[in-house]
């Protein structure tokens, strides 16, 4: 890495940068530390905002106060001339449909500078082009997830739908250093897969597959064997996926093929009902029971391929820690069965998906060409890396909202017991702190709560608040020490376990079926957010204060927003959502709002 050729004051800035597909984001790593992280999602209030990260870069460089005249190296997140390779020769491969195909995605790349990513950077930023380079999208992923993780040596896995050309990666982590040793490309894809189905079962791509997982707690996996068997796991470290039910080669059309339909049937219309009544055991249709047990074994055969690849990885390496990093390694089933039948450690990166390249870019640079002992490694182990904001901004929103009548907090333990007192009554709190988090899931700073006591606040908070489809679960947020008597999970975790970033699934216990039943889903299991002092003080002392009142240890906890919008980035954002949502009560800070202040 070439030493900075201005004179600041010594540290190495490094800029990491992804857009041009979905979900844009910046990070700044100042000597090889994440100082700064944001999706452009929450600054914009575009869903998914693929655009150039602008607002997300100038967050950055004012959190970690550094000019863009003093950042060293900018780092775009993936080869386009790579990228635009792959596209071009699967549309040719297509005839004359896929060169009208060609003809349009060219005209998107010229419009949106996709073709000349430095030159787009460079003009945006005011820097010059030598301060610019590229990495390709699955060596970001990997750096993602080794760099941020508290390990020595790793292997590490990298799973999504497609980067440039390649679909999944193995590396060896060590130190300061990652050595690719396996890849898989297109059209051969383990997220493409999912994504397919996910179209089929009326969701968007790249928005929808969680949605799958939800539905899948409701069906019985019994073809998951038959769908297992599409992919050819026989050379290690590689994989071979049949074609013959997808289409993906016209990103335009269904992913899904004719013969998809013919084994399966009609796929489902888009915002078809599903499940009104989602208690477990509740009664489904014949045509939603045959959704739920296509999208149980979905889960199931990804599960099955993501457990033959890790134990591959881990038998070819020696290894027994795992980092993982990709869209795919959000599948949060797949995570916890990972660590319990193979029996090693794993980190997620918690921005897994295309976003966390940004990260993945800036470390990846800011590491090239060192060694440990000149540049030590900061682990992540929260996920608190977007912007917060002060007392006098929420209350300079308040007022251009015209809310006269709030109540402040100088002590935070009163704040904390007067919305404990209020959880405990079973209202709804939208709950504002401290700096947002980095990733898709809400950590308790950008989030939602309530009582987890009675099933009938999971359909509540599913219809009156975030207006969203009836079998979606919510997590709970529990203190870190009542976990192993609430869920299936190793009695000790460490500071960087998916749990702690809620990115696991593990089974309730029998007292937590009973005791907080709106935080389980149908088929008994729980997408568990472990609570510690250190990370979060506020929120742990939240939830201890609640606990004290009810005798629970947890909280419902989903993210604050409404379907169909980003998480709430700015405190006008909370106060429009709180608004037109059923939440009765708005805590930004040290300020506290009712829902009758509004009147």
């Amino acid at each position: 890495m070439p030493q900075p050729s201005r004179q600041h004051d010594g540290a190495m800035n490094v800029l990491g940068l992804s857009f041009g597909f979905h979900d844009a984001a910046a990070a700044l790593v100042v000597d090889g530390r994440v100082v700064a992280a944001g999706q452009e999602e929450r600054f914009t209030r575009r869903k998914h905002d693929a655009g150039f990260p602008a607002k997300a870069v100038e967050f950055c460089l004012r959190q970690g106060g550094v000019k863009i005249s003093e950042i060293d190296r900018v780092v775009f997140h993936e080869d386009t001339g790579l990228k635009f390779d792959r596209l071009a020769r699967s549309a040719l491969s297509r005839g004359r449909g896929g060169i009208a195909f060609l003809s349009k995605a060219c005209q998107h790349w010229v419009s949106d500078g996709k073709f000349f990513p430095k030159a787009l950077i460079s003009e945006r930023l005011g820097l010059p082009r030598r301060r610019i380079s590229s990495t390709r999208h699955h060596a970001a992923h990997a750096a993602s997830a080794f760099f941020c993780s508290p390990f020595d040596r790793a292997v590490v896995l990298t799973i999504d739908g497609i980067g440039e050309e390649e679909t999944f990666t193995v590396s060896i982590g060590e130190g300061t250093r990652l050595t690719k040793i396996a890849a898989v490309r297109f059209p051969h894809s383990l997220g493409l897969f999912y994504s397919a189905f996910t179209s089929y079962l009326g969701f968007e791509v790249n928005e929808g597959e969680y949605k799958v997982m939800g539905m899948a707690g409701f069906g019985e996996p019994v073809c998951w064997k038959e769908l297992f068997a599409l992919f050819d796991l026989s050379r290690p470290l590689d994989f071979r996926l049949r074609q013959e039910w997808f289409n993906f080669y016209d990103p335009e059309d269904h992913m899904y093929s004719g013969a998809m339909v013919d084994r399966f049937g009609p796929a489902r219309v888009p915002e078809t009902p599903f499940a009104l009544g989602c208690a477990a055991g509740s009664v489904l249709s014949p045509e939603n029971r045959r959704f739920a047990d296509l999208a149980a074994s979905v889960q199931r055969a990804t599960e099955e391929v993501m457990l033959g690849l890790v134990r591959q990885a881990v038998e070819r390496t020696g290894a027994r820690r795992v980092c993982l990093a990709g869209g795919v390694a959000l599948n949060s089933v797949a995570n916890a069965r990972i660590q319990s039948e193979l029996g090693v450690e794993i980190y997620v990166h918690p921005a897994a998906g295309d976003s966390g390249c940004a990260v993945g870019a800036a470390l990846g640079a800011a590491f090239a060409g060192t060694d440990r002992a000149h540049s030590p490694r900061t682990p992540l182990d929260h996920a608190y890396l977007g912007p917060e904001f002060s007392p006098a901004e929420v209350r300079a929103a308040l007022e251009v909202a015209g809310i006269r009548r709030y109540r402040t907090y100088d002590d935070s333990a009163a704040l904390v017991d007067t919305v404990a007192e209020r959880l405990a009554r079973h209202r709804v709190i939208g709950w504002m702190q401290g700096r947002e988090e980095w990733g898709p899931r809400a950590l308790g700073n950008r989030s939602i709560l309530a009582s987890p006591a009675t099933a009938a606040m999971q359909a509540l908070v599913n219809e009156k608040i975030k207006f969203r489809e009836p079998f979606r679960p919510f997590a709970p947020s529990i203190l870190m020490e009542h976990a192993a008597e609430c869920f299936a999970c190793p009695a000790e975790l460490s500071p960087h376990a998916p749990e702690c970033f809620m990115l696991a699934v593990r089974a309730a216990t029998a007292a937590a079926r009973a005791r907080m039943p709106a935080v389980v889903h149908a088929d008994g299991s729980s997408r568990v957010h472990t609570v510690r002092r250190d990370s979060n003080p506020l929120f742990y002392d939240l939830i201890a204060q609640f606990h004290r009142r009810t005798g629970i240890p947890a909280l419902l906890n989903t993210s604050f927003n409404l379907r169909g919008q980003p998480v709430v980035g700015a405190p006008a954002d909370a106060i429009e959502t709180f608004g037109y949502s059923g939440i009765d009560t708005l805590v930004m800070g040290s300020y506290l709002i009712d829902k009758e202040d509004l009147v």
